[in-house]
């Protein structure tokens, strides 16, 4: 079983930036699609970034054009580029793969608010 340990959250202001990472322990992780997803407040959990193999990216609409999502399968490791940054992407975020879902992480937690 994959193990997922997401970083990189916190305290920001509308407008700023932050870069999720998301470590996943063993070798399920280079071969398998990967995505971000968030939970905010009373919120259920969504996707919000998918990578596919080839490259292939889809974004929830909210986030286009703001969000990247890129990986590096030497590492083990998926990020989240978030730039622009709205009080609405305020959530818990996560990281897990597309379809059959591992385990998920704790999550990291970021806030925007001025």
């Amino acid at each position: 079983q994959v193990q997922l340990v997401e970083s990189g959250g916190g305290l920001v202001q509308p407008g700023g930036s932050l870069t999720l990472s998301c470590v996943a322990s063993g070798s399920a992780f280079s071969s398998n699609a990967m995505g971000w997803y968030r939970q905010a407040p009373g919120k259920q959990r969504e996707w919000v970034a998918r990578l596919f193999s080839g490259g292939i990216t889809i974004y929830k609409d909210s986030v286009k054009g703001r969000f990247t999502i890129s990986r590096d399968n030497a590492k083990n490791t998926m990020y989240l580029q978030m730039n622009s940054l709205k009080p609405e992407d305020t959530a818990v975020y996560y990281c897990n793969a597309v379809g059959r879902l591992w385990n998920w992480g704790q999550g990291t937690q970021v806030t925007v608010s001025s």
